[in-house]
């Protein structure tokens, strides 16, 4: 069984996600931090050509596993969980993400690890590119100043340079790379669910949806 929650940078996909899985005792699975992890693995790479990084891809070992409330992932044996989360990680991740070949080795990832178990996963495209038939489809939005404040607060645990200014711009280049890409663009399911946490609590936006999973699945 799997519950996707898709929406754009900052939207509080994963915090949501993490909680959830929490509370209901499943499984947790952060899309965008495989694509952070080869995103990572291309800048230290020296980043080459897309070309010339396509075939490295058969050398990468992603391994990744929830625990301890944090999805941790590891890249060839190395933990890379904070180092992912840097701002020179995320201007970089949607030049990466965008490639079709690298999309297909992180979706191959994920569907693989969904196999038995049940899981909830976050994204930009899980719930029409992904699992197109995930048993229960989220669309999560807010302003741009509230998902920058929140993104804010989450890469200052590792990078103290970043400013409020740098986070909403990056933002908006990724919501503009995101929606436009050509392969596996962000946009709504017409299935999903759309939850808009502007203005909400945190603990109401997980209420609202907790009800929503036990009405609209077995998870009771």
């Amino acid at each position: 069984m799997i519950i996707v929650i898709d929406g754009p940078a900052g939207s509080g996909k994963s915090s949501t996600a993490k909680e959830i899985a929490n509370r209901l005792n499943i499984h947790f699975l952060d899309s965008g931090a495989l694509y952070r992890a080869l995103t990572y693995y291309w800048i230290v790479s020296g980043k080459p050509d897309i070309r010339s990084f396509i075939k490295l891809l058969p050398e990468v070992d992603i391994s990744s596993e929830y625990r301890d409330k944090q999805f941790y992932v590891a890249l060839n044996g190395e933990d890379i969980t904070n180092t992912i989360r840097t701002q020179h990680v995320a201007e970089n991740v949607s030049e990466i993400a965008s490639k079709p070949q690298i999309r297909a080795y992180v979706n191959n990832y994920m569907r693989n690890l969904v196999l038995n178990d049940i899981y909830i996963a976050d994204g930009r495209d899980l719930g029409t590119a992904v699992f197109p038939d995930a048993d229960l489809k989220f669309f999560m939005t807010a302003s741009i100043e509230e998902r920058a404040k929140r993104r804010l607060k989450e890469m200052t645990l590792s990078d103290l340079s970043i400013t409020l200014k740098d986070v909403e711009e990056n933002i908006r280049q990724r919501d503009l790379k995101d929606q436009s890409r050509a392969s596996d663009p962000l946009k709504k399911a017409d299935d999903a669910i759309e939850i808009d946490t502007t203005g909400k609590t945190f603990d109401e936006q997980i209420n609202q949806m907790i009800t929503i999973i036990e009405n609209q699945t077995k998870l009771n």
